[in-house]
């Protein structure tokens, strides 16, 4: 039987912050999603979801973005391991990283976190932070601008040209990561960009 991933984008709901840089988690599963024609459907456990494969023939994924904000998306991410049988080393957390530049993945499993509050939530619903993550370089502001506000405002116009391929990138390393495992993963998008 194929094994079943959750792979969960973090963000805030809501048109208000569909576009800032916080949301790049649910960006990369809408092109995860759209690689197979496929649209999120509500789910009992506060969060919007999608039952796919990653091909004919290998893993199932559940795609989820949860309803609730990000300091509080851990009740949903436990709900829909719990509902779906996923145990938390199946359970991939896609999210914004200030202390990566622009542009730029890493993958890890496990460790602190880093001072984000959603995948803070998400280590203590699933009481371990022994979780895949594929966490997205937004680098941190120029200047004095507070990261909080950062975090909240929409990518800017030069890192909109170069948005639609780090989400492609993005999706590429979720795609390797349950395919190949994470070392594989890791040394193709760790790897400088030729």
């Amino acid at each position: 039987m194929a094994e079943t991933w959750l792979i969960v984008g973090l963000g805030n709901p809501g048109p208000r912050y569909e576009s800032t840089r916080h949301n790049v988690g649910q960006m990369v599963l809408d092109e995860i999603a759209s690689r197979r024609s496929e649209s999120f459907r509500a789910h009992k456990a506060n969060a919007r979801v999608v039952e796919t494969w990653l091909r004919p023939g290998g893993s199932k994924l559940v795609l989820a973005k949860p309803n609730t904000f990000m300091n509080v998306s851990g009740g949903p991410v436990a709900g829909l391991a719990k509902f779906y049988g996923i145990d938390a080393d199946h359970v991939v957390v896609i999210h914004d990283e200030l202390d990566i530049p622009f542009d730029t993945i890493k993958l890890k499993v496990g460790g602190g976190h880093g001072g984000h509050n959603g995948v803070r939530d998400v280590a203590k619903a699933l009481a371990t932070p022994e979780f895949p993550r594929v966490r997205v370089g937004i680098g941190r502001p120029v200047g004095r601008q507070d990261p909080a506000d950062w975090v909240l405002d929409p990518f800017g116009a030069t890192e909109r040209k170069n948005l639609p391929i780090l989400i492609g990138d993005a999706a590429d390393a979720v795609e390797q990561l349950v395919d190949e495992g994470l070392l594989a993963a890791q040394q193709k998008h760790h790897a400088p960009r030729a």
